[in-house]
C-alpha cells in the first residue's frame, strides 16, 4: 500500500517561524513566477543535498532575481523545453521527465520530504518543513553561540510530527574538507537534543562515510556543541555540525 506523507501547516510547538521564511532560491522562484517550488527545482534530493543542473546554473548566474532571465531560453534537463517555459507552466526545469503537459508530483507535499529524512523517522507520515532564513540578529546571536553563520547557510529544517505535535528535526547540511563537499543527516530530539549524525554524498571523501566520526554527538544539545579544535576531517565535521545545530536552533528557538 503507497504510504502517504502529509505536511501539516500548524504552528510549531519548539517555536514560531516566520510564515513567509524562504531559502533565496525558494524565495526568489516564488517571486519571480508566483509559487513555491519543490526543494527538487534546485537540488537533486531535496534542501540540502546538492544541486542539480538547474540549480548550478542559477548559481552560475548569480543566485539573484535577475538570474531567472539568465536562465529563461536555457534547458537544465535536456527535455527540449526552456527552463522559464516549464517554470510558467508549473513543471519542473530540473526534471526530463516533468513537462508542461505532463508536469508529475514535484509540487505535490510528499516530495517535499527527502527520503532519508522519512526513513530517520520510521512510522511518522506528517511533515512541518520550515525554511530558515538567517536574519542579522540570528546571525549575530549564532556568532555569541561560538557559530560562523551566513547567508549561504539557510537551509531547510524538516520537523515530523505525531499527533500534530513536534517529535524532533532533521536537517541536511554541507561539509567542506578541503576542496571537497559531503554532507550529513542531522536529527534531533524535540528537546533539540542530536539523535543522529548520518553521511550521505560521501564518494568525494570516503573516509567520511565511517559512522565512528559521528557517535561522539549523539544526545548533545544543539545550543552546547563544541567548537572545532585543529585541522583535519573531524574538525571541519565538528565546525559544520556547529553551524548547522546553532542554525536550528536560533531559528526554532528565535528570541
Amino acid at each position: 500500500m503507497r504510504r502517504e506523507t502529509v505536511l501539516l501547516a500548524i504552528p510549531l510547538a519548539l517555536a514560531s517561524l516566520p510564515a513567509n521564511a524562504e531559502p533565496g532560491f525558494a524565495r526568489l522562484y516564488k517571486q519571480q513566477y508566483g509559487y513555491a517550488p519543490s526543494c527538487n527545482a534546485c537540488h537533486k534530493d531535496g534542501g540540502g543535498t546538492p544541486v542539480n543542473a538547474y540549480g548550478q546554473q542559477f548559481k552560475d548566474a548569480g543566485m539573484t532575481l535577475a538570474a531567472f532571465a539568465a536562465l529563461a531560453a536555457l534547458d537544465a534537463d535536456g527535455d527540449g523545453i526552456a527552463n522559464e517555459a516549464e517554470s510558467l507552466a508549473r513543471a519542473n526545469p530540473a526534471d526530463a521527465k516533468s513537462t508542461p503537459d505532463a508536469k508529475g508530483d514535484w509540487l505535490d507535499t510528499a516530495s517535499l520530504i527527502p527520503r532519508e529524512v522519512q526513513a530517520a523517522f520510521p512510522g511518522v507520515r506528517a511533515y512541518l518543513p520550515r525554511d530558515a532564513v538567517l536574519s542579522p540578529a540570528d546571525i549575530a546571536r549564532a556568532a555569541a553561540m561560538g557559530a560562523t553563520l551566513t547567508r549561504e547557510d539557510e537551509n531547510t529544517i524538516y520537523v515530523p510530527l505525531e499527533n500534530q505535535r513536534p517529535v524532533g528535526t532533521a536537517l541536511i547540511f554541507p561539509v567542506a574538507h578541503g576542496d571537497k563537499t559531503f554532507f550529513l543527516l542531522m536529527t534531533t530530539d524535540r528537546q533539540l537534543r542530536i539523535t543522529g549524525l548520518a553521511p550521505l554524498n560521501t564518494k568525494h571523501v570516503p573516509a567520511a562515510a565511517r559512522t565512528g566520526l559521528y557517535a561522539d554527538y549523539s544526545g548533545l544539545a544543539l545550543d552546547g556543541l563544541p567548537a572545532a579544535q585543529g585541522e583535519g576531517l573531524p574538525a571541519d565535521i565538528a565546525r559544520a555540525v556547529k553551524n548547522a545545530g546553532t542554525l536550528v536552533y536560533v531559528r526554532l528557538k528565535g528570541g
